[in-house]
């Protein structure tokens, strides 16, 4: 009878021992099995880079869905023309208006990295940018599709004689803070670090409440986190609105928009083109034209006739002072976007006294080799 206690406990406590372990293993089996299936599962939704198919897939648009939405391309449809490419109404089947981007042939850009990047500046969400609504590479074409803004562009309002008087002072002034915001968002504040390369008055749209939204990504580039600058053997952009650094040697940064948005900030208080100036007190362009001015103690003489009425003085002091900061020759002397908003957003902002900014007299659109980007 002793025995077989013994031999009953020498069973229990065997067991004891072995369930744990047995459990252990099967749980850590499990465990393997959902790891394993969860990447299998994984694989199945994304593409070998990371991104979710399911998200590139609900970005594409078909060649003839575009085709239709825009009547063929026509004429009738066509909302501009630029340097890369032409910009289109469409209407799609949802009754949806969308405005269609058929960038220029000739882009050294891979598919693989052209989808990558629109898919990355589709999550951009902020007031005073387009939306990307998606894409289309079909046929050899590069297609970019934007949310359809009602109103015409910043060029229209403020160069067109007939219709500069829509924009007082007061908006136009709104409207400058506003397009500082959006670019900030896209070199600071997202996710990504963006830089546009291709800001001008035709490129920023305005809605029904005359709110800025900065539009076309074509020529936009993706920095890394601790990137501060890129170079292309490929000059593409907009004479009067390159900063000398890219016109001339093909190097681009944030400090490269902060120079196009300081001719934006002088064309918007002017209402003169920079790129068709006409020779006016000496100078040859816009920017030398306000530095003569600022140089000579009459900065305020810069403000467009029109608005002259009705204006804060400080206001447009500080945004001058700003536009000159912005297009200097050195990019280091050039202010953040940082800056630039909290100047704005402040009344009594001291800023340094600009010095002689660049001139730039170069007429180059296009160089020597194809370079990767969204041209």
């Amino acid at each position: 009878m002793a025995s077989e206690g013994n031999g009953r406990r020498s069973w229990s406590i065997i067991i004891a021992i072995v369930a744990p372990i047995a459990a252990f293993i099967l749980l850590f089996i499990l465990t393997c099995w959902l790891l394993k299936r969860g990447t299998r599962k994984y694989n199945a939704t994304h593409g070998e880079n990371g991104y979710d198919i399911t998200t590139i897939e609900s970005l594409k648009y078909h060649f003839t869905t575009i085709e239709a939405a825009t009547d063929k391309f026509s004429d009738a449809n066509k909302l501009g023309k630029g340097g890369f490419g032409e910009v289109y109404k469409g209407i799609l089947p949802n009754k949806q208006e969308i405005a269609v981007k058929r960038l220029s042939r000739g882009s050294g850009q891979g598919t693989e990295e052209f989808e990558n990047e629109v898919v990355l500046i589709a999550k951009l969400q902020h007031r005073n940018l387009v939306s990307v609504l998606g894409f289309c590479l079909e046929r050899g074409e590069k297609i970019l599709v934007y949310e359809y803004v009602p109103n015409k562009s910043l060029d229209y309002f403020i160069f067109d004689r007939a219709e500069e008087g829509q924009l007082d002072w007061s908006r136009r002034y709104k409207i400058i803070g506003r397009i500082a915001r959006g670019i900030l968002y896209l070199h600071e504040d997202s996710r990504l670090r963006i830089i546009h390369r291709d800001l001008k008055a035709s490129n920023i749209l305005l809605d029904g409440d005359m709110t800025p939204q900065i539009s076309d990504f074509g020529m936009a580039r993706i920095f890394g986190i601790d990137q501060t600058q890129g170079t292309t053997r490929k000059i593409v952009g907009t004479y009067g609105y390159m900063s000398p650094e890219y016109a001339m040697h093909g190097q681009f940064s944030m400090k490269s928009d902060v120079y196009s948005f300081g001719v934006l900030v002088l064309e918007i208080i002017s209402g003169l083109r920079n790129r068709d100036f006409y020779e006016t007190d000496g100078a040859e362009d816009l920017i030398s034209y306000a530095w003569k001015l600022w140089k000579d103690e009459r900065p305020l003489e810069l403000l467009n006739p029109v608005l002259r009425n009705d204006y804060s003085r400080n206001e447009v002091t500080k945004c001058i002072q700003l536009g000159l900061l912005c297009v200097q020759e050195d990019p280091a002397d050039r202010p953040t976007m940082v800056t630039i908003v909290l100047k704005l957003n402040r009344h009594s902002a001291k800023l340094p006294m600009p010095k002689q900014p660049a001139f730039v007299f170069d007429s180059r659109t296009d160089g020597r080799m194809p370079d990767k980007g969204l041209e």
